[in-house]
């Protein structure tokens, strides 16, 4: 695909020859070390990003950072990166710049909205609870923590106490994104203290939504997917994401018990995410078209494959070796979900592929930034922690690569709701509505997928770049908060990019914990933190 749009260039910014990539893990001690400061990258070297979006057009609504204070506060909040890929490069600067305008201060503390003006379905400070997992995904990486713990707070405890009525207006995996951000910060004391909250939420779900077999069953528009092929406004479906949703949340909550020192009561929702599992493989698997796929009342499947299909790998639910990863297949066929725009929400061969019309929110082929991010998280998941032949690192880095790409618009970043899957054109966007729109993840994707970080509990730093062969010869992701400190990774194929040797290495606050000759995956353990 073309380049899409214009970007400045930074200084020293150059590309160079490619190189054959090999699994080779270097032994031995770790003697090489930052220099002091213990960061690769000048952060000032990419305020020039900001320097455009700034410019680009009028702050018609302000929130706790306007743009003039864009650069300072991303400057001491967010990881910088750079790659030979301007494009790349660019987007992630422009999603942490469009991110930073959803932060509202609040007298409650700091929540993220999805919209940036007043939307009619939002609750309290215009937030709406469809898109909180993603926030809080995206957001576990700032500097300042706060942000994302207040904001779960409002969620859970905002509403005197008690969870906010419209929690449950959308589907939601918010324990399982509250255990995501455990699982960057390494520290367990709020998911502990937030269990009583967490257990009452799921205790919830079971009360409005679980059905008498144990499967959960909602409307599509109440998943945030509304006019899809196979949805309903008024069928009780049961569909794969509540279901991957819950199990996920179930999983959560017995990680949060775990810390609070109640290994009963995780038992217990061990069990239900490992009944959920059997539930979800036995009842929505459809063997012949070897997919996941929703369930109608009546107990047929519907006829289509869709994207949400693959959300169940977003939390690894399908177990491995029992032939469920055939439904991959279906990513990389262009009569499946590849299109030269995305990845499309439901099949293109399916005869009601875009035919509920077109402006109305339609999750019926079109491309939608929300279940591009599901699909690439669970994609990620599959090629790194999964065995399988379907698909490769190359299919994860070229759906990626056709992400970045469709993020345009009159040759400038955007990001709005969804998107046509042949011309790009953005549906429902262009307007203050949609416009940066915050429904979806894209640093998330950079440092856990791209770079190849996996959060642990432990401490042990695993990471694993899906990268193919042949495409960058070195990057760097530098200032990610980790476990309490802060972690650099750097790839340099001939080591000329930054001086400090070739092939991947990783650092603790400027410490070399590991190194690998060639892009592979590799493991390092993080300092004792001294008391």
């Amino acid at each position: 695909m073309s380049r899409l749009f214009p970007s400045p260039r930074a200084p020293g910014n150059t590309r160079l020859a490619g190189g054959v990539w090999l699994a080779v893990l270097v032994a031995g001690p770790v003697l090489v070390g930052l220099p002091v400061g213990g960061r690769v990258l000048d952060p000032e070297r990419f305020v020039h990003h900001v320097r455009w979006f700034n410019a680009m057009e009028p702050e018609t609504v302000t929130n706790a950072i306007p743009n003039a204070a864009a650069w300072g506060w991303l400057k001491e909040n967010i990881p910088f990166f750079e790659c030979p890929d301007r494009e790349v490069e660019t987007i992630y600067y422009y999603r942490w710049w469009t991110f930073r305008k959803h932060i509202v201060q609040t007298p409650q503390g700091f929540v993220f909205t999805e919209f940036l003006v007043p939307v009619s379905h939002a609750g309290p400070y215009n937030t709406i609870s469809c898109a909180a997992g993603f926030h809080v995904m995206e957001g576990r990486w700032l500097q300042n923590s706060r942000l994302v713990d207040d904001y779960l707070l409002f969620w859970l405890r905002g509403n005197e106490g008690r969870p906010q009525p419209h929690l449950h207006k959308y589907s939601h995996w918010l324990a399982a994104a509250a255990q995501a951000r455990t699982l960057a910060s390494g520290d367990t004391a709020l998911l502990a203290a937030l269990l009583p909250d967490l257990q009452n939420d799921y205790a919830a779900w079971e009360r409005e939504r679980q059905r008498a077999d144990g499967l959960f069953w909602q409307y599509d528009v109440r998943d945030g997917m509304e006019e899809s092929i196979s949805g309903s406004r008024s069928a009780r479906n049961i569909r794969p994401t509540i279901n991957a949703y819950m199990f996920a949340n179930a999983r959560a909550v017995a990680a949060a018990a775990r810390a609070a020192g109640q290994p009963a009561l995780a038992e217990e929702f061990e069990r239900k995410a490992a009944r959920l599992r059997a539930l979800v493989q036995e009842q929505l698997w459809d063997g012949p078209a070897g997919f996941f796929k929703v369930k109608l009342p009546d107990g047929s499947f519907s006829s289509a494959r869709e994207a949400i299909g693959f959300v169940p790998w977003m939390f690894c639910l399908p177990e491995a070796g029992r032939g469920f990863e055939a439904a991959w297949r279906q990513l990389t066929d262009p009569q499946g979900f590849r299109a030269p725009f995305g990845i499309t929400t439901a099949e293109r061969r399916h005869p009601e592929f875009r035919s509920h019309g077109v402006g109305t929110c339609e999750w019926d082929g079109a491309v939608w930034p929300f279940a591009t991010s599901q699909t690439l998280c669970a994609l990620a998941n599959l090629l790194q922690e999964y065995r399988q032949e379907e698909v490769s690192v190359r299919d994860y880095f070229d759906a990626f690569l056709t992400y970045v790409r469709s993020q345009q618009a009159r040759g400038r970043p955007y990001i709005g709701e969804y998107l046509d899957e042949v011309t790009g054109e953005w549906i429902n966007g262009k307007n203050d509505r949609s416009r940066y729109y915050n429904h979806s993840l894209f640093a998330d994707l950079v440092i856990t997928g791209v770079a190849g970080l996996r959060p642990r509990a432990d401490d042990v730093v695993e990471v694993q770049p899906l990268l193919p062969p042949g495409t960058w010869d070195w990057f760097c992701l530098d200032g990610i908060p980790y476990h309490g400190r802060q972690l650099t990774i750097v790839w340099d194929r001939d080591g000329s990019r930054y001086q400090l040797g070739p092939g991947l290495r990783v650092y603790e606050d400027g410490r070399e914990i590991a190194r690998a000759e060639r892009l592979a995956p590799l493991t390092g353990h993080l300092t004792p933190l001294r008391k």
